[in-house]
């Protein structure tokens, strides 16, 4: 029921995924009378997977976390939460209240062991390559000992994914050994010296769509600007590109046919393409949608949800911290 667009969103974009996997089945938690209008066009073979679950309260984004763990107990948020708590959903999926989503998963999920706070991780759109950041804006403020758990659960994340082993950067103003905060600079000496991390030294900014790292870490502040300011990059460039391949022109200029490769390039960098950060350090799987997402945006958070079960990213997580804690 969250974010700008509501179940006018969501359903179309859970519409689209059943009928991209077989596999999976959904449910939507939220007003049953705002939801089912919107599945009149569902082929009965994808109407099978899907179930509604009523929730009579939805959360406002101008609401506060803690009055939203309080008081909205029926909220479709928290009974979603509820759902994967109790094993009857793998992962849950939400565009609302990032504030609230983020207090009723620790109340609700715990951390895990060994994990002091999640953080949200996110994919950098306009890489030459994959890479993670994380946080993006969980933890606005953190300390060296948050920072090496970031390294670690992003580690997990990316090494799952790539089916390899990831570098990890530390972003900074610089890469040079003396520079930045004293919690960037303490938890690089502390990621050097753990062998279960490949610790690829400081990134600065510029540097983290060329790939020099798997996963670059930082706080969430720091993070939520760099991942929303590369968004709106990626999209004044594809709006540039749009506007270039306007009929005739980039033919004449490029010698290359505009639709095709204005289409290629445009959906490279498209934002919505890596929409869903990964709430990463609970006992089950989250996956945080932008508000503003459009139904494409929503979909691929869908799939990010259904990546974390098959990756089974918690228990791949408890286990690395397991395995450091017991080296240490």
């Amino acid at each position: 029921m969250g974010g700008e667009g509501g179940a006018e969103v969501t359903v179309p974009a859970a519409a689209r995924i059943l009928a991209q996997r077989d596999d999976l089945e959904l449910v939507l938690v939220g007003d049953r009378e705002r939801i089912e209008p919107l599945l009149g066009g569902l082929p009965g073979r994808d109407r099978d997977r899907l179930r509604l679950a009523h929730a009579e309260l939805s959360i406002s984004d101008a609401e506060r976390p803690g009055a939203a763990l309080r008081n909205a107990r029926n909220s479709s948020m928290f009974l979603a939460v509820d759902m994967v708590k109790r094993g009857e959903a793998g992962a849950m999926v939400s565009a609302g209240n990032s504030g609230a989503l983020l207090m009723i998963g620790r109340y609700l999920l715990k951390t895990i062991p060994g994990i002091h706070k999640p953080a949200m991780v996110a994919t950098i759109p306009g890489a030459t390559r994959q890479s993670l950041l994380l946080d993006v804006g969980a933890n606005p403020e953190c300390g060296a000992e948050q920072l090496f758990e970031f390294a670690v659960m992003g580690s997990v994340l990316a090494e799952s994914v790539q089916r390899a082993p990831a570098r990890v950067g530390l972003l900074n103003i610089g890469v040079e050994q003396y520079k930045g905060a004293g919690a960037v600079r303490e938890a690089a000496a502390r990621l050097a010296e753990c062998p279960a991390i490949d610790y690829a030294g400081f990134v600065e900014a510029n540097e983290i769509y060329h790939g020099p790292a798997d996963v670059v870490v930082c706080d969430g502040f720091v993070g939520n600007v760099t991942i929303k300011a590369s968004e709106g990059v990626a999209n004044v460039i594809r709006e540039l590109l749009q506007q270039r391949a306007a009929p005739g022109l980039a033919g004449r200029e490029s010698g290359h046919c505009p639709d095709s490769v204005t289409r290629a390039l445009t959906m490279r960098i498209n934002p919505e393409r890596f929409n869903g950060a990964c709430l990463l350090g609970l006992q089950g799987s989250i996956v945080k949608s932008h508000g503003n997402a459009s139904e494409l945006g929503f979909s691929h958070a869908i799939l990010e949800a259904a990546n974390e079960i098959d990756y089974q990213i918690p228990r791949l997580i408890a286990d690395k911290v397991e395995q450091i804690m017991a080296s240490a």
